[in-house]
């Protein structure tokens, strides 16, 4: 792929991350937008990280599905990988919100 086309699939992927994640807080975040994963971990007796470790396993376990379909001849329409593969950057994002909420002074690197 150049590089263009790859700035390009970057650029979309990231306004499509930001649209995701301001779109799921206002229906899930109840002012923290962590809320839900602290209530999950709660509840379950876990940490938060491991709440969303095991809602974002759902969706890795789907992409090996996809990715192994691939050895057999069928490839999963785009719109299916699209949603897999956002909704775990979305997730690595919450996790880096939360590792970050736990070292209030600690620089970070982006």
């Amino acid at each position: 792929m150049e590089t263009k086309q790859f700035d390009e699939v970057m650029r979309n992927r990231l306004q499509a991350t930001v649209k995701t994640l301001t779109a799921k807080a206002d229906e899930y975040a109840r002012g923290d937008k962590l809320s839900n994963f602290k209530q999950i971990a709660a509840l379950s007796g876990c940490t938060q990280e491991k709440a969303l470790s095991g809602l974002v396993a759902k969706h890795i376990v789907a992409l090996y599905d996809f990715i192994n379909d691939l050895d057999k001849g069928v490839n999963q329409p785009y719109v299916r990988w699209d949603e897999k593969i956002g909704d775990i950057i979305a997730y690595m994002i919450l996790l880096d919100a939360m590792r970050l909420e736990s070292y209030p002074d600690k620089e970070t690197t982006v």
